[in-house]
């Protein structure tokens, strides 16, 4: 049963996937005495896993340090203020969850988060569906919400990065990870820093890309999932119109169940306040290929004429702007998400520890049940630390 398929069930049956409970704040007495400066964690990867999984870290008191190997934090949470009078979100962008994530995200009750979110109304809300209006609940979006003025990259920025900023430690390029003696050696190009556990939490495409080597080698379990898991590609692009002509959502069945991918042009400007008319298209897997391919002028050309089909021409005549995002170029990442479409079994192995020291944590490194998601990659970088706190 892949993910889509297990989701499905559980709404036919009435179940609701529950919110995990974070760890709840504990005194500084809970330290792992062998986490000291010499022998912290060492995280890498400074993306949404990465920065929960250090905060988490620090409320417990737990010595840790961030690689991360670009020059800035975030990962596949992106965004772009040039653009538009909002912030456009080129990676991460919808709360798949209930919006009380962000509260759990935080752990903590002093803290006032000043988040608005606005969800989705299928009742009119809806899409083009081979011309057919159809409800956000047929799309799969009826759980959905959309940060207002705001992206998951501001989340984390205010309320997350402040804590580990001072413990993050950019183009630090991890290319081997030892964990043969007592003593974890992790490489970067100056040398080796010695770790008591590691948690990985680079994108799956770096460890297919044979990015970090392993000594000895990763168990043959979780090497296989490695190898056999399919890994999306990703695309997005936002054009501004004069005009709004467009639904909230425009979805396409073009895409067989048996297939791999999901396309969707959808209101960026939804719930903002603004006068903008900003459509936005996402695209990953099977569907991302013809945008991937081609050049910028003739990609807006054949945007434009696929919107005109739909809508009478009115894209080209209300056209203004636009901005395009390949995550298949992106440094580090090349890539979106684990498919849809992968068989839950291989997800959890994924997210298997290793040897009880070195732990996976992402959207893909999960227990099976959900992954390609924010809120995903912040469960597994919980159950990641809490095994670490159990050692």
């Amino acid at each position: 049963m892949n993910r889509r398929t297990f989701i499905k069930v559980c709404n036919a049956l009435g179940i609701v996937l529950p919110l995990q409970p974070f760890i709840s704040a504990c005194s500084t007495n809970k330290t792992i005495s062998k986490n000291d400066n010499t022998n912290p964690v060492i995280i890498i990867g400074a993306g949404a896993a990465g920065l929960v999984a250090g905060y988490l870290l620090k409320q417990q008191g737990v010595c840790f340090k961030i690689l991360e190997a670009s020059t800035q934090f975030g990962g596949r949470m992106k965004h772009t203020t040039e653009f538009a009078n909002f912030p456009i979100p080129l990676g991460a962008e919808w709360i798949h969850v209930d919006p009380k994530i962000l509260t759990e995200i935080i752990n903590n009750d002093s803290v006032d988060i000043k988040v608005k979110t606005k969800m989705y109304d299928p009742k009119i809300d809806y899409g083009l569906f081979e011309g057919t209006k159809v409800s956000l609940d047929e799309m799969e979006m009826s759980e959905d919400s959309k940060l207002i003025n705001s992206t998951w990259l501001d989340f984390f920025e205010r309320y997350i990065l402040p804590s580990v900023e001072n413990h993050i430690s950019y183009n630090a390029i991890v290319t081997h990870i030892d964990y043969s003696t007592d003593q974890i050696k992790v490489g970067i190009a100056n040398g080796n820093l010695i770790a008591s556990q590691v948690i990985v939490t680079v994108p799956v495409k770096n460890l297919q890309q044979n990015r970090i080597t392993f000594v000895p080698d990763l168990p043959a379990r979780k090497q296989s999932a490695i190898e056999q898991v399919e890994i999306w590609g990703g695309f997005k692009a936002f054009i501004e119109f004069s005009h709004k002509f467009y639904p909230t959502f425009v979805g396409f069945n073009q895409v067989s169940p048996s297939a791999d991918g999901e396309k969707l042009y959808y209101d960026a400007a939804y719930g903002q306040g603004t006068t903008r008319h900003i459509l936005g298209l996402f695209a990953v897997g099977d569907e991302s290929f013809p945008y991937v391919e081609m050049s910028d002028d003739k990609l807006i050309q054949y945007i434009l004429e696929e919107l005109d089909t739909l809508f009478d021409g009115k894209a080209s005549a209300h056209y203004i702007k636009h901005i395009f995002h390949n995550w298949n170029n992106e440094p580090y990442i090349n890539s979106a998400y684990v498919s849809n479409n992968a068989r839950w079994q291989t997800v959890k192995r994924l997210g298997e520890s290793v040897d009880g020291r070195l732990f996976f944590a992402g959207e893909a490194y999960t227990d099976g049940s959900d992954w390609g998601s924010v809120h995903a990659a912040v469960y597994s970088a919980k159950d990641a630390v809490k095994d670490i706190l159990t050692l």
